[in-house]
This record gives C-alpha cells, structure tokens and sequence, in this order.
C-alpha cells in the first residue's frame, strides 16, 4: 500500500472549518482534490499533516495561520481609488481582483468594503490569520509520472494540457 510522500499524487475528500466550527468549504459529495504532494500545491501545514498517510484513512488535522494561508498583515488593507477598477463592475465586498503590487509582481486582492469614490482592498488571503481544521478522507495514493513532477501538479485520468 502506498502512503503520502514527495513526488506522489494524492486524492482526498476534505471538510475546511475555522475555529467557529462552520465550514468554510469541502469536496463532499464532489470530485476528490488531486495534488502532487511536495510541490506546494496545498497549505504546508496540511501537505504535513497528511505525510505518511495512506489509503482509506480518515484524519483532522489543524493547521495554524503560519502553516496555512499566513499571518493577517494590517498593511494589507488598503484604500483605493473606485476609478482604479472597471467602470463596468458592479465591485461587492469578497470579490478579487489581479493586481501589481509595489515591486510589480502580480497578486490578487480581495474586496473588504465599496465606498463612493474608495474601495477597502485586502491583499491578505481571506483565510490569513486564520487556524483552519481540516477532515480529511485519503482516496487515493500514486506515483506522479515525470511530466507531472516536471509542471508541479497532477494531470487527471486524460492528460492536462495546458502547455
């Protein structure tokens, strides 16, 4: 039986909570998540929490904000000007946007709050700051082929092609 280490493709069934016990979201009654363990492409602190693991195993594992989506930085949250986003978007608050950040690398920011002429931008990730308790049902385990290990995340039953 294989377990969850580097370089294999995980399926798993989650239920995302915060502390308050509401969920935040989940795969039940979905398609499992696939990801290529070790890559990057989960939280770090859930991508440890499941090493190790196998097949048919069920497990909570609570990840603290340094481990998931980061610290909230209060720096983040930031006015800006409405003209600053399409004319032709009625803006709501949790909506995201692409946007450059000071050094010009790209980024998402999230809607906070519509004003008349500002709009409360948060570059922190909704869930930053925030302890996230994952269940979690392992559906599947094998080895990444070397097309996936070479672009960082699974390609599903019939290819990806993306590239």
């Amino acid at each position: 039986m294989q377990t969850i280490s580097k370089g294999k493709i995980v399926s798993i069934h989650y239920t995302l909570r915060g502390d308050d016990g509401v969920v935040i979201d989940s795969s039940e009654g979905g398609t499992p998540l696939d990801y290529l363990h070790g890559a990057g492409n989960i939280v770090p602190g859930l991508e440890k929490g499941l090493d190790g693991h196998a097949v048919g195993e069920k497990l909570e594992v609570k990840v603290a904000p340094a481990d998931g989506y980061g610290v909230h930085d209060p720096r983040g949250v930031q006015r800006v000007p409405r003209q600053a986003f399409p004319e032709d978007v009625d803006l709501e608050p949790g909506m995201q946007f692409g946007a450059e950040d000071p050094q010009g690398d790209s980024t998402t920011v999230w809607i906070v709050k519509v004003e008349d002429e500002q709009v409360v931008i948060d570059m922190n990730h909704p869930l930053a700051g925030k302890t996230l308790h994952f269940a979690i049902s392992i559906a599947a385990v094998r080895d990444a082929t070397k097309e996936e290990v070479a672009h960082g995340h699974p390609h599903g039953p019939h290819g990806h092609h993306h590239h």
